[in-house]
């Protein structure tokens, strides 16, 4: 990107947490970003006070009954932002002619059709909506491919993994790649410790500060699971190719080892500013406000195997890989089910894989041909986890 036209961005998920870390970091270069778009789910209030700070074309509310409000604020502080609401607006943002690279951190299922609709759109696509790729990554990578759209990853590990792969693209000498798990907040524990586990204490992460919903996942270790199939999708790499070692510190991001004995590692400070400035710049290097490390205060650096007994999402997700079509569809809804109902108090800790479990048991997997057949695995799958909350 020059520095006389600055990049035009769309930001899905702009109050979550990894749009504060993108804001925070366009907000360092206004001569190379200018944020065009700016969108939320339901949090109007929130989304108000970026646009006063910001000033974007266009404000999206995905709730649509949130919208007379949204059009109201914008009034109210005498703005000449556009207000619009509703997954077509998303859709519309992702792919106009006015936005060079869309910002994919909207959660869950709910972000898959923006996403989409960028890669189609042959735009710059930071993703950090994993499932996208876990649900539709046959899907994302060929209209990607299609459209010419450049996909950097946002999340740590495959945004460390892009870093360390061959800048050709070619992956022929790469032996595997070896993704990092922090292990989370239960690492070491038994099976049996996990069985009166809170909501409070799976959302505590060592490391890192992220939502809910990702906070349990990574206790559960099924985000390392979703992780692996992202990273299938993005890397074209079969699951023998793929191995998980869990590192307490969080600072080896990730590896890629290639067939001569090298292994390229990604080091740096669990932040997800980094990422964001990696994908908005790439292959150009920008501040991201995150300091390098200080390497006399990282003597230990720790690697172990994945207690898979103890956490068993990480297995399931490697068994729905393996038998492909919407069965990573329906492992992601039945774990969103899970987890939602566990943050409820409606399921325990270990009820969220004995869930997954005996979803990817009952349902039968077929082809992921289109985004139909795969949004109608979704559905069965969270009509089941429904069902199976009711009698459990």
């Amino acid at each position: 990107m020059t520095t006389h036209t600055p990049q035009r961005i769309a930001l899905f998920g702009a109050t979550g947490s990894i749009g504060t870390s993108a804001l925070d970091v366009i907000a360092r270069h206004p001569e190379r970003f200018s944020v065009d778009t700016l969108a939320a789910g339901s949090n109007v209030t929130a989304l108000l006070k970026l646009c006063e700070r910001f000033k974007p074309q266009v404000a999206v509310i995905a709730d649509e009954k949130q919208f007379a409000s949204l059009k109201q604020g914008l009034q109210d502080l005498g703005l000449s932002t556009r207000a619009e609401a509703g997954d077509a607006a998303l859709r519309a943002r992702a792919a106009a002619s006015e936005v060079d690279t869309v910002i994919a951190a909207i959660v869950g299922a709910a972000g898959l059709t923006s996403t989409l609709a960028a890669a189609r759109a042959g735009k710059r696509l930071l993703l950090a909506n994993k499932e996208s790729l876990v649900l539709a990554g046959e899907l994302l990578m060929q209209a990607a491919q299609a459209s010419g759209a450049t996909l950097v990853p946002v999340d740590s590990e495959h945004n460390a993994i892009f870093q360390c792969m061959p800048a050709d693209g070619e992956t022929r000498t790469v032996k595997r790649i070896i993704l990092t798990a922090s292990g989370g907040p239960f690492r070491g524990r038994t099976r049996a410790a996990l069985s009166d586990i809170t909501p409070a204490q799976a959302i505590a992460h060592p490391n890192w500060s992220m939502g809910a919903k990702i906070s349990v996942d990574s206790a559960t270790l099924m985000n390392k699971g979703l992780e692996v199939i992202e990273a299938h999708h993005l890397f074209a790499m079969p699951a023998s190719r793929i191995a998980v070692v869990v590192h307490p510190q969080s600072i080896v991001h990730s590896m890629v080892e290639y067939e001569d004995g090298s292994t390229l590692a990604q080091l740096g400070r669990p932040d997800m500013r980094t990422t964001l400035a990696v994908g908005l710049a790439w292959p150009d290097r920008v501040n991201s406000g995150v300091e390098g490390l200080d390497w006399t205060q990282h003597n230990k650096l720790e690697f172990e195997a994945p207690d898979l007994e103890t956490f068993p999402a990480l297995q399931l997700a490697f068994d729905a890989m393996a038998a492909g079509g919407t069965a990573p569809a329906m492992l992601n809804a039945l774990n969103e089910i899970a987890v939602s109902a566990f943050l409820q108090a409606q399921c325990s800790f270990l009820g969220i894989p004995a869930l997954v479990a005996a979803g990817l048991d009952a349902l039968e997997s077929g082809p992921a041909t289109s985004l139909d057949a795969l949004l109608a695995a979704d559905q069965r799958a969270r009509a089941f986890g429904a069902e199976y909350l009711r009698k459990h």
